[in-house]
Parts: C-alpha cells; sequence; structure tokens
C-alpha cells in the first residue's frame, strides 16, 4: 500500500484553459523598436527604453491570464500588435507589471548567480538554483493549479553574474500539471511557441533530488538555452477590457 500512494499520478489544471484556444494568436517576436518611450521634462521627444525584438513574454502571459480570468478571448490579430496600438501598450504595460520591480528583478539576478546543486562548506550549505526550483518554488506553483489558478512562471536560463544576461531568461504560463512519484511534467504556455504547437510545450523534473542539479528538460522556443530552473512570479490581475474595445 505505501508503495501504491508513492507512486499514485496527481494532477491538477486551470479548466478550460488550452493555450490553442486560450492564448494570443501571435508569438512573441516583436520588430526592433522601444519598448516604450519615456518623456522627460525639457526634451521634446520620448527617450527610448528597451529593445521589443528581445521578447514582450512577461507582458504576453500576464495579459493571457488577466484575459482568461476575466472569461474574454483573445483577440483575433495573428500577427503581433503595431506600438501605437491599445494592445500594445497594454501588453508593454502588462509587462513591467510582470518584472515586479525592484524585488522580481532582484530574484531574477540572484537566481540567475546562484550554482546548480547545492554548494556546502564547514559552516552550512547555500541552496543550488535545484533546491530552489523543487522546494521551495514548486510547491506554490502547485498548489496555485490545485485550485484551478494559473501560474506564472520565472525561467532562469543564464548563469552569470552580468545584469547584461538577464535579457536571456524567459517567462511562461503554467496551466497544468502531473506527478508521478517524483517526476513532473508541468504543461506551460510558452509565448514564443507557434500557435499549432502550444499545447505541446512542457517542462519535466524530478524532484528527489534537491541538493542538484536538478535537470530540467524542455522544448520552450528558446534558441536550444537551457533551464537551470524557475520560480512563481507575482501576478496581480488587471482589466483587459479597455485595451480590447479600444482595439475593436
Amino acid at each position: 500500500m505505501t508503495d501504491a500512494i508513492a507512486t499514485a499520478t496527481m494532477t491538477g489544471e486551470a479548466k478550460g484553459f488550452l493555450p490553442s484556444e486560450s492564448a494570443f494568436r501571435f508569438t512573441n517576436r516583436f520588430p526592433h523598436q522601444p519598448v516604450i518611450a519615456v518623456r522627460v521634462p525639457g526634451v521634446g521627444r520620448g527617450i527610448p527604453i528597451g529593445d521589443a525584438s528581445r521578447g514582450l513574454c512577461g507582458g504576453m502571459i500576464f495579459a493571457v491570464r488577466d484575459l482568461f480570468e476575466a472569461g474574454r478571448e483573445p483577440p483575433a490579430d495573428v500577427t503581433p500588435p503595431l506600438p501605437a496600438s491599445p494592445l500594445y501598450r497594454y501588453i508593454v504595460r502588462r509587462l513591467l507589471a510582470s518584472w515586479n520591480l525592484p524585488r522580481g528583478g532582484l530574484t531574477y539576478y540572484r537566481l540567475q548567480r546562484t550554482a546548480d546543486a547545492d554548494v556546502v562548506w564547514a559552516l552550512g550549505r547555500r541552496a543550488g538554483i535545484g533546491r530552489v526550483t523543487v522546494v521551495d518554488e514548486w510547491p506554490k506553483i502547485r498548489l496555485g493549479l490545485d485550485s484551478g489558478r494559473l501560474s506564472a512562471l520565472g525561467i532562469i536560463t543564464a548563469h552569470s553574474a552580468d545584469p547584461m544576461k538577464l535579457g536571456f531568461n524567459h517567462q511562461v504560463l503554467a496551466y497544468a500539471y502531473e506527478q508521478s512519484g517524483t517526476a513532473v511534467t508541468l504543461r506551460v504556455y510558452d509565448p514564443n511557441t507557434p500557435l499549432d504547437r502550444a499545447d505541446d510545450v512542457v517542462l519535466s523534473f524530478d524532484t528527489a533530488n534537491p541538493a542538484g542539479p536538478v535537470l530540467v528538460s524542455h522544448n520552450l522556443a528558446i534558441s536550444g538555452r537551457p533551464v537551470r530552473g524557475f520560480f512563481h512570479t507575482t501576478y496581480r490581475w488587471s482589466d483587459p477590457a479597455p485595451a480590447l474595445a479600444a482595439s475593436a
């Protein structure tokens, strides 16, 4: 009986969510353009900040979660919105929210610098990104999915103390999981993946050895970069109706 319990399959999901039906019809491929232009007193034009061609993944997943929780269909657009459009401005606003500055940005940087496995020395142990992922963050994500809620994830791909590498990290939206024993398969919406493959994107990992390194296999469209770990990001709902109405 103990062995049967240990290998029982557990599942959780945000019922009714499927990327091919609930997410944007376009992928995270924006042209080379400023993410936002900030107006400065005394300067005649806005100061350009960021490069949209590096991706607006956080804005896309937050907007998709907003839409789902509002019971709204995603817009029918099959190409990324133009910079001046209400939909683009809405995605950018949600991108800024997804960073949860300053705390969120510091979390990305801290985990980017963290070793893959625990570092042990005479006076104690420093947790590796594997332990942070499976012991600290995975239970939060699972709890949300068990409650029927989508979960936004910050994906760490870089291993560097260089803050300029923060742009190599990624964001996805978890909507279902299956766990058999210590093996976990997490289904996610990846804004980089085309719609015809969007329902097949997964992260797979094992929680048996949190001391790490913890291998996370995946098929995210992130140019062959590894997933070193991930964390549950702070999300607060925002009404998508104004942007959709203005875009109609």
